[in-house]
């Protein structure tokens, strides 16, 4: 029996990992469990799989679900997430919350030796190096990729030795204005931006898809995860997205791993690595009912951000914290209806260009940079659009 905390239970990830745990009962018991603001679907998951911690972003939140549960620990907002990082009773994290917040709860849980399921893709981005750095010095931990790309990559290198790795390809749908030219997407509404084809998804990471950020941000976690050069980093346009990611080898073998388009095979696999188990809940690949798997060049002149975060993966430092952190903003403000779509990469380009690198080496110098570079687009950039 593992224990499980979940950083983001509500959320697309921590609800798939729950129906996971829900026909597993015999593997798996959940320790913990955080959300931002939907205390009622928290307030419900509490009562169905019985939680000794809980995290919640908001005093009202806090307010609710005591009122239900007096007897149960509740903490709140960040210092409610590293709580939870530093619970010895887990075996296994998952971290799902959205932004650079999960970077504080994943460092504790390595300090603790924990395994860390990772799907927040900004741990990586912001903090790759300082990651990086407690993992060595805390062997006993370990992260399993949880995004579908790196998963795969994940899985596919299994297949030989690091040393003999070529190249790494990402996959990516294209996101929901494939083919679109930069005329067409001047006026494009936050509606029609969240109609992805293929994943059900939360509204950022929709969004980032969109725009090919998302990709981006993959390209920089995929550079720490699995300690490769940008060089050898590929990506291509993928639009069913059965094939998640390959990884060539230097005999030219490429292994790929295939799967529907559900995010629960990751996530169960993060759980139960290096063993796989059989689960009801876990969706069949039906190859001939997928028909042709095709294949395209991404559009770097249109969707920039790509080549954004190559650009600010390979300056390294300090830089992909702000590539992280403007486009946070960027997208919140889009989904706000503040800003158009094409302004999300003017954000994070005028961040980029602001910023004066610095050293990422430990916590505070990542939150210094993120918190500064939130307030300088917040101040000086979101007015002039």
């Amino acid at each position: 029996m593992k224990n499980i905390t979940i950083l983001g239970s509500t959320g697309s990830i921590g609800t798939n990992a729950l129906e996971i745990i829900r026909n597993k009962r015999d593997e798996f018991n959940v320790i913990g469990l955080s959300a931002h603001s939907n205390y009622k679907l928290i307030i419900e998951q509490i009562k169905e799989f019985n939680p000794k911690y809980i995290s919640i972003g908001t005093e009202e939140g806090k307010e609710k679900i005591k009122a239900e549960f007096p007897e149960l620990e509740v903490y709140v907002g960040r210092e409610g997430l590293k709580k939870l990082g530093q619970l010895e009773e887990t075996d296994i994290i998952l971290v799902s919350v959205i932004g650079a917040i999960g970077i504080e709860a994943t460092s504790e849980a390595i300090k603790l030796g924990k395994r860390i399921a990772l799907a927040n893709k900004e741990t990586m981005v912001a903090g790759g190096d300082y990651i990086n750095k407690l993992l060595k010095e805390n062997s006993k931990s370990e992260i399993i990729p949880v995004d579908s790309e790196h998963s795969a990559i994940f899985q596919s290198l299994l297949a030989g030795k690091k040393s003999q790795v070529k190249n790494i390809i990402l996959t990516a749908s294209g996101g929901t204005f494939r083919g679109k030219k930069e005329e067409e997407l001047k006026d494009v509404t936050v509606e029609e931006a969240l109609k992805h084809p293929n994943w059900s998804m939360g509204k950022k990471i929709t969004v980032d898809s969109s725009s090919l950020v998302n990709k981006g941000l993959e390209v920089i976690e995929a550079h720490h995860l699995f300690n490769v050069d940008y060089d050898q980093i590929k990506v291509v346009i993928h639009p069913q997205s059965i094939i998640h990611s390959l990884v060539e080898f230097q005999d030219n073998a490429v292994i790929a791993q295939l799967g529907v388009t559900d995010m629960k095979l990751p996530i169960q696999l993060a759980f139960t690595y290096p063993d796989r188990i059989q689960n009801n809940c876990l969706d069949t690949l039906d190859l001939l009912k997928v028909g042709n798997l095709t294949f395209e060049e991404p559009d770097r002149k249109v969707f920039k951000g790509l080549d954004l975060a190559y650009k600010a993966g390979k300056i390294g430092k300090s830089m992909p914290t702000v590539l992280n952190a403007a486009n946070e903003i960027a997208v919140e403000l889009f989904l706000n209806k503040k800003i158009k779509f094409l302004d999300i990469y003017k954000i994070i380009e005028k961040a980029m260009d602001n910023h004066s690198l610095v050293e990422i080496n430990d916590l505070d110098s990542i939150l210094k940079v993120d918190n500064a570079t939130r307030e300088w687009v917040y101040k000086n950039y979101v007015n002039i659009i």
